[in-house]
This record gives C-alpha cells, sequence and structure tokens, in this order.
C-alpha cells in the first residue's frame, strides 16, 4: 500500500461526457476551473475523446480555443490530460499517420501535458504513432489497457500488454474500465499482477455504471496503484466515475496522503451543481439522484466495514465489500447501479444512445433487452472486440439491426465490415468464419499489415478554402470534414463567392 495517491479529476471532460452528453460549455468550465486546481489536483482530464466534435456539433465552440483558456487558467499549476483514441484520434475511423502527428503536437504545444492513449482493439500498432509523437513533442505519454471479459483477456493477456506498452516507452499505464465490468476480485489479480511487474505507475480508471468502481478504487489503493480517475458530484457516480468525496475518506481511513483541500473541493462541487441544473435536460439521473455531499455524511463505520471485508482476502469477503460500499452510494443519493452492463458490456453512455435511437426510429423501449442480449454474441462473432469507441458503436448498431430485421447480420454497416476487414486493427481473437463468409464472401482480401499503412498522407497536398485560416482550423476540417467545415464557415470571418442566377453549382 502507498503513502499517498493521486486523484485524478475527469469532471470536465468524462464525468459531464457521461453525463450531461458533452454538453457543458467553456463557460461553465471555467466557472469550477480555478477551485478544482485550488483544490489541489494536479492532473485534470479536460480534454479530447468526445469534446472536440461535441464543440463544433453542439456547444459552438471551437476546441483549440476551449484548451487555450483552459491551460490560461491553470497557468501550469496543474497538467492538462487529454483522452487520445490512439490512430483514430478524436474521431471514430483510423487516421492517416501524419495528420496523427500534426494534431498530437498541436495538442501537446497548446498546453497538454499527459496522453492519455487507447486502442478499441488493444491492438499496440495503432497506438505507436500517437505515443512516438506525445513523446517526442514533450508530453507525457499514459497508455491504456482497454480492460474487456472474454476467453482470451486473462490476467496474462493484460500483463504481456502492459510490459508491451512499457518496453516501447509509455511514462505509465493506465487500466481503462469504461464499462464498470472489473469485478473487484478479479480488480485485486489485476492490479497486483500489473503492480509486481511494472516499474512505470500505474493508474485506474474504472466506470461507475455498475456500482463496482468506487471499491474498485479502494481496492486500488490497498494495491499500491499510483492514481485512481475520480469526478466530483455532481458529476460522479452513475455512469461516470466514482465520487472524489467518498474516496477522500477512505484514503484518510487508511492513512493514504491525497493532498486535496476538502474545503475547497467542496466550494467546487457548490458551483458544478449549479452547472449540473444548467445542463438537466442532457441528465437522465437529474431529479432522482444526487444531492450535496458534506465530509461528514459519509459513514466511516461503512468504510471500516469496507476495510475490513476487504482484509479477509476472500472472494465472499469482497463480495460483501461490494454490498456495504453499493449501500454508501445509494445512501448518499448517488444513482442506481445497472448489473445488466456485466454480460452486455456496453459502456454507460452507449446504453443511453440506445435508448434514444431506438426512440427515434420508432421502435419500443423493450427491444432495448433483446438488444443487449444479443450484443455479447455479435462481439463474439467479431473476435472478442472490447466495447469502447468507436467499436461499442458499431457492435450495437449490429445487434440492434438483428434485432429489428429478425436475421442476424442481413443489414451490415460498412464499420461493421471494416471490423471484419482488419480495418480498425487486429482483433484479439480471429472472427468467426462463417459470418465472414456472409458478410464479406471468400474474395475480399482482409488487412495484414498496420491499417494505418493502407492510408495515404493528408496534409501534403494543399487545400485552398477560405473558411480554414490557420493550421488548426485545417487540423477539425481534415478529421471532422463537413461537422468541421460547417463550424468554421459560422464562425470565420469569410466571404462566399458571388452567386448568379445562370450558374449552376454542384456540391
Amino acid at each position: 500500500m502507498g503513502s499517498q495517491i493521486q486523484f485524478t479529476d475527469v469532471t470536465l471532460r468524462d464525468g459531464q461526457q457521461s453525463l450531461a452528453a458533452t454538453r457543458m460549455t467553456t463557460s461553465m468550465g471555467l466557472r469550477v476551473l480555478e477551485l478544482t486546481r485550488n483544490a489541489g489536483f494536479s492532473t485534470m482530464e479536460l480534454w479530447g475523446g468526445a469534446i472536440l466534435d461535441s464543440c463544433l456539433r453542439f456547444t459552438q465552440e471551437d476546441p483549440w480555443e476551449r484548451l487555450d483558456s483552459f491551460r490560461e487558467v491553470l497557468d501550469g499549476k496543474s497538467s492538462i490530460q487529454a483522452l487520445v483514441r490512439g490512430q483514430n484520434l478524436f474521431g471514430y475511423q483510423p487516421y492517416a499517420d501524419d495528420l496523427v502527428l500534426a494534431f498530437i503536437r498541436e495538442a501537446i504545444q497548446s498546453g497538454i501535458g499527459v496522453v492519455r492513449i487507447f486502442d478499441a482493439m488493444n491492438d499496440f500498432r495503432n497506438l505507436q504513432p500517437a505515443l512516438l509523437a506525445g513523446k517526442a513533442y514533450g508530453g507525457k505519454v499514459e497508455a491504456a489497457l482497454v480492460y474487456t471479459v472474454s476467453p482470451v483477456h486473462t490476467t496474462q493477456y493484460f500483463v504481456d500488454y502492459a510490459l508491451k506498452l512499457q518496453e516501447e516507452g509509455a511514462d505509465q499505464i493506465v487500466i481503462k474500465d469504461m464499462a464498470g465490468i472489473l469485478y473487484p476480485f478479479e480488480a485485486i489479480e489485476l492490479m497486483r499482477g500489473l503492480k509486481e511487474k511494472l516499474t512505470v505507475p500505474l493508474a485506474l480508471h474504472s466506470h461507475s455504471t455498475t456500482g463496482v468502481s468506487l471499491l474498485n478504487g479502494v481496492i486500488g489503493m490497498m494495491a499500491g496503484v499510483d492514481s485512481v480517475d475520480t469526478a466530483i458530484t455532481p458529476f460522479a457516480g452513475g455512469s461516470s466515475l466514482p465520487p472524489v468525496e467518498l474516496l477522500i475518506v477512505f484514503a484518510e481511513e487508511l492513512g493514504i496522503e491525497h493532498h486535496l483541500d476538502k474545503k475547497v473541493l467542496l466550494q467546487a462541487q457548490a458551483v458544478l451543481f449549479e452547472v449540473a441544473e444548467q445542463l438537466k435536460e442532457y441528465n437522465p439521473y437529474h431529479g432522482r439522484y444526487y444531492r450535496p455531499i458534506r465530509f461528514e455524511d459519509v459513514d466511516r463505520k461503512q468504510v471500516q466495514a469496507v476495510l475490513k471485508h476487504l482484509a479477509g482476502g476472500s472472494r465472499e469477503d469482497v463480495e460483501r465489500a461490494l454490498a456495504v460500499s453499493r449501500t454508501m452510494l445509494a445512501d448518499l443519493g448517488y444513482p442506481a447501479y445497472d448489473d445488466r452492463i456485466f454480460k452486455s458490456q456496453i459502456p454507460g453512455g452507449m446504453l443511453t444512445n440506445l435508448y434514444d435511437q431506438l426512440k427515434q426510429i420508432g421502435q419500443p423501449a423493450e427491444m432495448i433487452d433483446d438488444v443487449m442480449k444479443e450484443i455479447p454474441a455479435v462481439r463474439a462473432d467479431v473476435g472478442y472486440v472490447p466495447l469502447v469507441t468507436p467499436t461499442s458503436q458499431i457492435v450495437g448498431a449490429q445487434a440492434a439491426y438483428n434485432v429489428m430485421l429478425g436475421r442476424r447480420y442481413e443489414m451490415v454497416s460498412e464499420e461493421f465490415k471494416m471490423i471484419l476487414r482488419g480495418e480498425f486493427g487486429r482483433t484479439p481473437a480471429d472472427p468467426n468464419p462463417e459470418i465472414l463468409e456472409k458478410v464479406l464472401g471468400s474474395d475480399e482480401p482482409r488487412v495484414k499489415y498496420r491499417a494505418a499503412s493502407y492510408l495515404k498522407p493528408v496534409l501534403e497536398d494543399p487545400i485552398d478554402l477560405p473558411f480554414i485560416q490557420s493550421r488548426r482550423d485545417l487540423l477539425l476540417y481534415l478529421m471532422f470534414a463537413h461537422t468541421a467545415e460547417k463550424f468554421l464557415k459560422a464562425n470565420r470571418n469569410w466571404a462566399p463567392e458571388p452567386v448568379f442566377e445562370d450558374e449552376v453549382i454542384c456540391f
């Protein structure tokens, strides 16, 4: 057990992405950022993930300007962390190497201190360009193990993968449990196994959807992990990350220094409740859960009971600890957990999206149960891919097609074919040969080498468009295409060519 723990705050990135559909604006974030800095967080995840797309699409903001604003407030007093989807960067498909390098360079020069990189397939080849770029341009690189459960994803699999990432230059490793399916008893084995072998720091990122992340954070501290991702209430719990307010109390009972100012933290919490009220239309938990949490509200007898059970060490002891920790969360007003996720393995945000999508196409809400049952079968058919952006959306959509049509794989998306062809990377196991034959046929070749090696550079050819007025604009345009074009046209000073009545314009 370490004598100190770093809590990494993800409230303004993953917390609001998970609970408010990434609709928090820059000005909302700025209302609380100085307080979170003064609370003592040495690292805060503020950028990356779905932030860039959401800024362009929904909040009508320049994501680079958001980064600039946050950097100015922090002024080097805390590191800014960004989540990067490996070769997919901040989008949904693999991008050419030159775009990956350029984006990483611009991000680091704009203030990103820690680049957290993951690949949906755990294919190291998809991490390598971003990892090398992050280190070359002066950032700290945290490489992720995307956690999932399958016949091939054993503890040894993850330890071997972590050692590979360390060998290739990762400054630290993170367990990325995006769906909250790292069951606590297995968490003990995994974290101990990693700490025994790794010489670089280990972090834990575990979502609260299934009600295990609080206990996993405690297990992590007891196992000696170096940092645990947390969020501040009311952007904690539910499909977000565990509440820092509770983990602080556990750290204190364990005698572990957390370096956070609890008084300032509660001031930040109060502001976040005001922000959450502004975002209530996007939060499925609003009005049913959450209330201000004071540290004296946390029952230390329950905390001690959890620690006593964990000290027992048996599976039964861990189950008792889990029951108490879930009771604590319920007593304090956090959202109920969803055990169905252990079978479907879908991240919390994806579950909300599935409900919305079925509603939009006129399908009954009850269909979600059938879709959730179909998701594990589809996932097995494509080689047990972990379910995280973009694979979670692709597999979830395919499961929905299968259920709606009543016939499996009669309709498939181009992205689903891309997974089968290997265009997102090497799948953890070989796909089902019958599905390969049905979807692709016998003649369509599969990708053998690193997927991005088949992609042509995109920055070598000049792009002369009047609404692209900086390198940053160009990077956004090359990644987000029509979404970026629409935003740039609306927010840059430019005048389109005049249109005369006798002209015919083709788009």
